[in-house]
């Protein structure tokens, strides 16, 4: 199986549904899954799917960039590098996004054994003369 195929295909599917129907992504996890959050750390498909349920929008438009991924582990497991801008309902300006996953086999059925999200926020310096 080809694994840019297959994360081309799990990028695809985790972020249409995430855009749709966040409560979807449930199918994504096992109790052993664990989310890394903005430094948050969650564990379990149940308390995954309610962190990103309560966040604070309903609408919103991931636009991805880039998607990466190489072979990881003995069992031909996936690390799936993911960035691009997050368009949220009603605002003018898009976040900028990154996200790593790892996928523990490169079966199509498979889940998402861990996840890591970080907002890239765009920062204004201030330099005093």
């Amino acid at each position: 199986m080809d694994p840019d195929a297959v994360a081309k295909a799990f990028v695809e599917h985790y972020y249409t549904t995430f855009d749709s129907n966040r409560g979807g992504l449930v199918s994504l996890c096992q109790e052993g899954s664990m989310l890394t959050f903005e430094g948050q750390k969650i564990q379990g498909s149940q308390n995954i799917v309610a962190k990103l349920t309560s966040l604070p929008f309903q609408q919103c438009k991931h636009n991805i960039t880039t998607v990466d991924c190489q072979p990881s582990g003995p069992a031909a497991g996936m690390l799936v590098f993911v960035s691009g801008n997050l368009q949220l309902a009603g605002e003018q300006h898009a976040l900028k996004f990154s996200q790593v996953s790892f996928l523990p086999s490169l079966d199509l059925e498979c889940f998402s054994h861990r996840f890591s999200c970080r907002s890239c926020y765009d920062r204004a310096i201030r330099v005093d003369r």
